[in-house]
């Protein structure tokens, strides 16, 4: 079926020797939406524009709530008031949002996009590491790490200990950072709402929340596009008990990390495993390992 309306000018003004990118159209399936990766498809954008060194990203954005406000107020009003957050405007919030400066109105845009009035704004988001050729420096690569002092309290329950570990990760999602390292042992705090047992009974009760922990953390990376090392958790394997990390990558994978050497009182209280082996995990930035508490020695 052929689209009512044309979603853009012609294509062939292409130019590569240009210092501009052009932002055609982004979309998110519904399923997926609430989860922040418009934000992830803007910066895939912005880390494009740095790599190539355009000076800027230059896009034409719809207005699609501005039917609901154009008996009432003109379109520089209903701009002025999405810009003050006065109105939420699904395309110009989000634009906003990820650093693009509103730099006029483009009347007639789209006739037929009665939503919009037929408006649409013109945007652009300024490179600052743009540097003219012939003097680029070299771009050093950097890693952001966030470590967790995680405060280990009573709860009430397994949902509020994800708000708690979602406040952690939203945190070190707002300062970019591109790994967030919870403390070794911290879903211990599950104990704290489930009844007295002797140690190594008690801490195997741990196991019957693995699903729901991976679920959390693997949704939460997704969501807040970060990589999460999830502290240690017990978990119960063919009738044994090991402490395990879990790697939650931003792209929805899930590594583990068995501990290796285990101390004598996990031995003794609780009866936990070892490992055999250093995992090596490719990530966005590079190739980990993961190393708990005193793993320092990498057994031959």
């Amino acid at each position: 079926m052929k689209p009512n309306y044309s979603i853009a000018p012609e294509l062939d003004n292409h130019d590569p020797e240009g210092d501009a990118l052009y932002g055609m159209e982004i979309m998110v399936d519904p399923d997926y939406r609430g989860m922040k990766l418009s934000r992830r498809l803007y910066d895939a954008r912005k880390t494009l524009t740095r790599k190539k060194n355009l000076k800027k990203i230059l896009a034409g954005g719809r207005l699609p709530n501005y039917y609901k406000h154009k008996d009432k107020m003109t379109i520089q009003e209903y701009l002025e008031r999405v810009m003050d957050r006065k109105i939420y405007d699904p395309v110009l919030t989000a634009q906003i949002s990820n650093g693009f400066v509103l730099k006029r109105i483009l009347p007639d845009y789209l006739p037929t996009d009665k939503a919009s009035g037929g408006y649409a704004t013109f945007l652009e988001w300024t490179n600052l590491a743009f540097e003219p050729k012939g003097l680029r420096r070299h771009e050093t690569p950097y890693v952001r790490v966030s470590a967790i002092q995680y405060q280990m309290r009573v709860i009430s329950g397994f949902d509020e200990f994800a708000k708690h570990s979602e406040f952690f990760v939203a945190a070190a999602s707002d300062y970019k950072s591109d790994f967030v390292l919870f403390p070794e042992m911290f879903t211990m705090q599950l104990l704290t709402f489930l009844p007295n047992k002797r140690p190594g009974e008690a801490v195997r009760q741990l196991s019957d929340f693995t699903e729901k922990y991976i679920e959390l953390f693997t949704n939460l990376a997704i969501k807040h596009n970060i990589n999460i090392i999830g502290g240690s958790h017990f978990n119960i394997e063919n009738d044994n008990l090991y402490n395990i990390s879990y790697l939650f990558k931003r792209d929805g994978t899930v590594g583990k990390q068995y501990k290796l050497h285990i101390t004598p009182s996990e031995k003794k209280w609780w009866g936990v495993k070892g490992g055999d082996k250093v995992e090596v995990f490719e990530t966005d930035k590079g190739k980990i390992a993961i190393l708990i508490c005193y793993d320092v020695e990498f057994p031959e």
